[in-house]
């Protein structure tokens, strides 16, 4: 078994491994980001399974489910907490961003409002409560791993994350496709 290939059981079945650290720079060391070129691959839903942060809600849990929705063609994205099924599915906190490329493997990210998602009420409409998010310092994230299923990023503040896209779940849930535009 190759390094991604026993980094993404373990982040699926045990992601408290203590092997993971080291699968995620052994991952990274062979890793050739461009966003240039690759943007497309962070599109979708991600599910982070590993963090070095000490913060509880950055942490795996059964119970828990911490989802990254990305969107950069629409420089959109979402950080979403919600509880695991089937509770998980109708509320969520979450914290919307607006995304921009800033290098060949780095993301800015600016926090523009933040708080309670409600359930998809069938026509896509989802109620909210958000409020304004006042972020005063600049954030990104340094992708420094990424295929179309495993992502390993490093946050301004040097946390690293190791995140697994979720294909069960659909980007336009969260984040709407564009209207198609009337052609002439």
């Amino acid at each position: 078994m190759n390094c991604k290939e026993q980094l993404t059981n373990l982040l699926q079945s045990d992601p408290k491994n203590y092997l993971i650290p080291t699968l995620i720079k052994e991952f990274e060391l062979k890793s050739n980001v461009d966003l240039k070129n690759d943007v497309s691959l962070l599109k979708g839903m991600w599910e982070l399974r590993w963090s070095s942060s000490t913060q509880p809600w950055l942490k795996q849990a059964t119970w828990l489910e911490n989802l990254q929705i990305l969107d950069p063609g629409q420089k959109k994205g979402i950080n979403l907490l919600r509880l695991s099924a089937p509770i998980g599915s109708v509320v969520g906190i979450a914290v919307e961003a607006e995304l921009s490329i800033n290098s060949s493997n780095q993301v800015g990210v600016q926090f523009k409002r933040g708080g309670w998602l409600g359930p998809s009420l069938g026509n896509g409409w989802r109620p909210k409560l958000l409020t304004r998010v006042n972020q005063s310092f600049p954030a990104w994230l340094d992708i420094t791993g990424l295929d179309d299923t495993l992502r390993i990023c490093r946050g301004n503040a040097g946390t690293c994350f190791a995140l697994l896209k979720r294909p069960d779940l659909a980007l336009n849930d969260w984040i709407p496709a564009p209207p198609k535009k009337m052609e002439s």
